[in-house]
């Protein structure tokens, strides 16, 4: 994929749109058959959507290309805690909402941005370096 392609917004769109759509494929096809309410789905879509979040300023910005060196299993264990942090995050924060009486897009947006910011931060904790600035120290 060509950077110059689209601006960083452009890929950031695509990607994040691409991974909603399959977040509620798997919505309708398997959590919705299987039972799991439907206001737990937007942890689904969440999830799908913090490794874009994450994953396209680092493919983006030059000055965070060493992250690419990092070997497949390293690479591989930071999508697992963005996965599981995004996951575990928006369920913590969205299962206390769900009875409160809140409209949906609220208890939506507090979940996302508890999931996206815990998802960031084991994310951070594994790769302090990515985000260090050279200069300072």
């Amino acid at each position: 994929m060509d950077k110059e392609t689209l601006p960083r917004w452009g890929w950031l769109l695509l990607a994040l749109f691409v991974m909603a759509m399959l977040a509620n494929a798997v919505n309708i096809f398997v959590l919705g058959p299987a039972g799991v309410p439907q206001e737990y789905h937007v942890i689904t879509v969440i999830t799908s959507m913090a490794p874009v979040l994450i994953y396209i300023g680092i493919w983006y910005d030059e000055d965070r290309q060493q992250y690419w060196d990092h070997s497949r299993e390293h690479i591989a264990g930071d999508l697992a805690f963005i996965l599981v942090g995004a996951a575990i995050g928006s369920a913590i924060a969205l299962v206390p909402l769900v009875d409160t009486g809140l409209p949906q897009i609220a208890r939506d947006v507090v979940a996302m941005g508890v999931g996206f910011m815990l998802s960031w931060g084991l994310f951070w904790w594994r790769n302090p370096e990515l985000y260090r600035d050279a200069d300072r120290y």
